[in-house]
């Protein structure tokens, strides 16, 4: 592999994981620094039900210049404000993990410091009262930021709800455009060398070869080369996440567009609703341990809001990561390299972050040790810390009505959860993370909507007049109405998208 010639990466598997790796290396990377070649066929299908996304997609876009507009078109795309989690702490109970801040900060404070001491009060409405984006779910209404970060409409953030099995088709036409090439075929064999252990070539069914420098492991649960190939190992982590199966099935419309993905939580899991332009998107995600697929798949049924447009189609995984997400010269993408069950829309973020990552530190010579320490170190970090996120929605529940939610309750968790929620707990505080994708908003929207409520608030509040406290939480409502009131309804907003597009592009 010579320093001056092309770097030939090949890309193995096609779906989101794939096209996305593709077309984001031709977008970013000089055609003189890398030669890519995507390998997929056909006749293996995508898992394609991770159709809700976090507000990081949006910025993966526009690097590779895709047209918003263009992008919500071709994929049926809606906007997505948050994720509205249902009987979690306690059967009844709702509350809306934001993309974006709950109100201003008080005497220099974060906010829910203030709302903390005016709650024990009794002089508070719930926190989502003082939050934008909830808001707005609850009213269905949707628009762009503002761009003035004085605006108080400026404080929320937005993601993407939209057809996956459309979203790989239209990376693969960016892609192509670009320098990209696919070619049809299923690996038979896979070559390493025998002194380095790294991939020198694939053998396809049909006799191609096709040689490369990187591979890029996208072919699913399945690992090609990671797992099986290269023999690299899966860490479980199906004792703190015991789903481990899911049941899709898309479904009619009915009523207006929510602007917000729905996590309902159920005798052994928990079912999505995911609304896109042309249809609904329903899945159960449950522990075969605690329900049998029969039941497990009539409660998807029975809790539909439209009629099916399918057949239920089941999936079988592990929660869990890959032990190296690099090894030798093979990095793997997707859920080749691990999987943690969608409740958080994470799936799609976690490759957008294994792809940029590698283009980040993008090996200038033939030693990339320190480059893949690196890599492997940083995408451990983003697992266990999503890891971490995902399993207080499970831990942080008050129901007792079913085996699941009693072992859920009362499983031992990782160290770095048990240290986070005992600080909340006692003092009101969110730990910080130097790195990793949840921010403050994030993780005081599942303490606060599972009932951890601290036991005490910054001292330095008490020096304020419960009246100034309670007038600026007044005025924060105040701001936020007035935000609303110049917001269309969510349906209304895609309906004028060409309007709106025109007027961003001429403004």
């Amino acid at each position: 592999m010579g320093q001056d010639a092309p770097r030939r990466i090949v890309v193995v598997g096609g779906g989101t994981a794939g096209w996305m790796a593709a077309a984001a290396l031709v977008s970013v990377l000089p055609s003189q620094r890398v030669q890519v070649t995507l390998v997929e066929s056909e006749a293996i299908g995508i898992i394609g039900v991770g159709e809700a996304t976090l507000p990081h997609l949006r910025h993966f876009n526009e690097t590779l210049g895709i047209n918003e507009a263009d992008f919500i078109k071709a994929t049926s795309a809606t906007l997505k404000l948050g994720i509205e989690f249902v009987n979690w702490a306690r059967k009844g109970d709702s509350y809306v993990h934001p993309f974006g801040d709950f109100g201003t900060e008080i005497a220099g404070l974060p906010f829910h410091q203030a709302w903390t001491r005016m709650r024990a009060a009794g002089k508070a409405r719930e926190i989502g009262a003082y939050s934008l984006p909830v808001r707005m779910c609850a009213a269905n209404r949707f628009d762009r930021p503002a761009e003035d970060p004085a605006d108080f409409a400026s404080r929320f953030g937005y993601a993407y709800q939209f057809d996956a099995t459309r979203y790989a088709p239209f990376l693969r036409q960016h892609a192509e455009a670009r320098g990209a090439t696919r070619i049809e075929g299923i690996v038979d064999t896979v070559h390493c060398d025998p002194e380095t252990g790294d991939i020198e070539r694939l053998d396809l069914k049909d006799g191609q070869e096709i040689e490369g420098d990187f591979f890029f492991d996208c072919t699913g649960f399945r690992g090609v080369l990671i797992g099986q190939a290269l023999n690299v190992g899966y860490e479980d982590w199906s004792h703190w996440l015991p789903c481990n199966r899911a049941i899709a099935l898309p479904c009619e419309k009915s009523g207006p567009t929510p602007p917000y993905t729905r996590a309902t939580a159920h005798q052994a899991g928990w079912q999505w609703r995911i609304p896109l332009q042309h249809r609904t998107g329903n899945g159960h995600v449950y522990a075969s341990d605690f329900i049998d697929d029969e039941t497990a798949r009539q409660t998807l049924l029975d809790n539909l809001e439209g009629a099916p447009l399918a057949d239920p189609r089941p999936l079988r995984f592990t929660t869990g990561r890959r032990k190296q997400f690099w090894a030798h010269n093979c990095v793997s993408i997707g859920l080749a390299g691990g999987f943690l069950e969608p409740l958080e829309s994470t799936s799609i973020h976690l490759t957008q972050i294994a792809i940029t990552q590698f283009i980040e530190l993008f090996p200038v010579d033939n030693d990339y040790t320190l480059e893949r320490e690196s890599y492997n170190a940083h995408m451990t970090r983003e697992f266990e810390r999503v890891r971490d996120f995902l399993i207080l929605h499970y831990h942080a529940t008050e129901r007792t009505d079913s085996e699941f939610w009693n072992y859920v309750r009362t499983m031992p968790v990782p160290d770095s959860l048990t240290e986070k929620m005992a600080l909340f707990r006692q003092t009101g505080r969110v730990g910080r993370y130097q790195q990793g994708l949840f921010l403050e908003p994030s993780w005081l929207a599942v303490y606060l909507g599972q009932r951890i409520v601290p036991q005490s608030w910054d001292g330095r509040l008490d020096t304020i007049p419960e009246e100034s406290l309670g007038q600026s939480l007044t005025t924060i409502e105040s701001q936020i109405d007035q935000a609303m009131s110049r917001m269309p309804d969510h349906d209304t907003w895609l309906a004028n998208l060409a309007d709106v597009e025109a007027e961003t592009r001429h403004g």
